[in-house]
């Protein structure tokens, strides 16, 4: 019954899908052959992607049976996709208009031939690194990706899509590879600004606030911003630029990426190590100014400050990244166990 299933889904795969998960298994062979990369890992990369045929298959079958959505709306993080289904729930809208979104931070990580296997992979590789996987969140993660860009090469002709994005890196980055992605759709495509929207819809003469990412706004703001957005769908030269913008972006080796004068920057990946350390100092002077007993702060109090106080969106993976180099380099002396952010805490070597 198992391999009839798998014959089907296999069968069902459009031909794209199909070499690209065909790459995935080959790659990891030589892998094998090449590398320290075991055998033993080999096995639960293959068995993720058997499971990723079932799990494209269902999707497709959903996607029939959603095919009366009248529109599409793609956001780049979990928090505002949840945030404008329950807006378009309390609007009477939910089972006619889609949301898609993706479990991904594009500022950061390989983004070089993304809309091809091998970029993917890579970006997988350099991700599985990054991530202090405790909760075996990457094979969600990689699953996750593979089904969100399901998702966009299936949406009909026939159907608008709205892309929500806000003015920092990792939503503009994705907003250009997913225009890629749909560089062959006929589809009527408009961009939602959040951070401009929220200013001009919420921001008063004594209080001026600007919104980092999509995900800071609650529902009822996304609500307020969508029935009141009158912006006209990307002429073809529009989105002909960004679909160029994203090729010049996918020709990058950097695997950091920030936002400067309305545009992305890319820069080398230790680019904010001398930031952290600089917080790492002010802490650690605070700290000895009210006579703090443990000489050893929480990683997770530096990487907040450090988040906190910055103007880009990274999320705290990358940094508490950056932060086990700088202890592998010396920088900073660790205590605890390396395998998650709670488990250690940190002080600049004396």
């Amino acid at each position: 019954m198992e391999i009839e299933k798998l014959k089907k889904s296999i069968e069902e795969l459009p031909e794209g899908e199909a070499k690209s998960l065909l790459f995935h298994i080959l790659f990891r062979l030589n892998l094998v052959k090449e590398t320290d990369y075991s055998e033993t890992n080999f096995i639960n990369d293959v068995e993720s992607i058997y499971e990723t045929v079932f799990k494209l298959s269902k999707e497709r079958s959903e996607a029939k049976e959603e095919e009366t959505f009248q529109k599409v709306h793609i956001l780049f993080g979990l928090s505002g996709a949840g945030s404008l289904k329950y807006a378009l729930k309390k609007m009477g809208l939910s089972k006619r208009e889609k949301v898609i979104s993706f479990w991904d931070i594009f500022s950061i990580g390989p983004i070089e031939r993304l809309h091809e296997s091998d970029g993917q992979e890579a970006r997988f590789q350099w991700m599985k690194n990054v991530m202090n996987d405790e909760d075996d969140d990457f094979q969600d993660y990689q699953q996750g990706f593979y089904n969100t860009v399901n998702q966009i090469n299936s949406v009909p002709d026939n159907v608008p899509i709205t892309l929500w994005v806000a003015d920092n890196t990792h939503e503009q980055t994705g907003l250009r590879y997913v225009l890629y992605l749909l560089r062959n759709k006929t589809n009527e495509i408009k961009v939602i600004n959040a951070t401009k929207a929220y200013a001009e819809h919420f921001n008063r003469p004594d209080i001026q606030y600007t919104i980092l990412q999509t995900g800071e706004m609650s529902p009822e703001q996304l609500q307020v911003i969508y029935e009141k957005d009158q912006s006209k769908s990307l002429s073809e030269y529009e989105r002909k630029e960004l679909e160029e913008e994203w090729m010049a972006l996918a020709d990058s080796k950097e695997t950091l990426r920030i936002w400067r004068n309305e545009e992305i920057k890319s820069v080398r990946e230790a680019f904010y190590d001398q930031y952290m350390i600089n917080m790492a100092k002010k802490l650690q002077i605070d700290r000895e100014r009210v006579q703090e007993p443990e000489p050893f702060m929480k990683s997770a109090r530096l990487i907040g400050e450090v988040i906190g106080h910055l103007d880009q969106y990274m999320g705290d993976a990358f940094f508490e990244y950056r932060l086990r180099k700088l202890i592998e380099k010396g920088v900073f002396e660790m205590e605890g166990n390396l395998k998650a952010m709670r488990y250690y805490s940190v002080r600049l070597k004396r």
